[in-house]
């Protein structure tokens, strides 16, 4: 299974780029993937409205830097992920977010790149949904609706990490890190061997 993440110039599907891909092989950690690329010349920056931070707060870049000319393109980070992925047997994708995997199949039809991936994706948040039912008799909801975002993962996973800012391979790794602890009660990373795993997670 691959571990993957992404940043973009916002979540716009149509206009915004991607400009950092990480990715980690989970049954392999230590096989990983980590590129960043200019965003192109017709991509936008886009915040979302009433967004609590923009897109400058979360990646801690500048739009000079998301246009850096001496940046590999996009077309050529998505070429290199690809074929980074295609020497892993398990093509099956996983991450945070679902739209990462639509973000990504639209640039790559774009750019005529071949998708070397199923579209089916498992994704961290309905996963610890069902790991926080069978735990707790209930979904982890507030005001009406999931409240099971990446924050709240990791306390459900018991890792303690403070972040700052965004990068699509440490997002990646933390997701594996939580996915391991979900699925396996075991932890991935020496990174995070200090943040013990709930008894609750704990493979029996």
């Amino acid at each position: 299974m691959i571990i993957f993440d992404m940043e973009m110039s916002g979540l716009d599907i149509a206009k915004c780029g991607i400009w950092q891909i990480g990715a980690i092989e989970l049954e392999n950690p230590e096989n990983q993937f980590f590129q960043e690329a200019r965003i192109d010349d017709d991509d936008i920056v886009y915040n979302e409205p009433n967004a609590k931070k923009t897109v400058f707060d979360v990646t801690g870049k500048t739009e000079k830097y998301f246009r850096d000319k001496n940046g590999q393109s996009q077309k050529q980070m998505i070429k290199n992920f690809f074929e980074w992925l295609e020497k892993i047997k398990t093509k099956n994708l996983a991450g945070q977010n679902p739209w990462d995997i639509a973000f990504l199949s639209v640039r790559a039809r774009k750019y005529g790149l071949k998708i070397p991936f199923n579209y089916r994706f498992f994704d961290l948040h309905s996963i610890s949904q069902l790991k926080f039912l069978e735990t707790n008799g209930k979904f982890y909801m507030k005001k009406g609706t999931s409240n099971m975002g990446l924050g709240n993962i990791l306390k459900f996973c018991g890792i303690l990490y403070e972040r700052k800012i965004h990068n699509a391979l440490e997002d990646a790794k933390l997701t594996a890190e939580c996915l391991s602890r979900i699925l396996y009660g075991k932890n991935l990373f020496e990174d995070y061997k200090n943040s013990k795993i709930p008894e609750y997670l704990k493979s029996k």
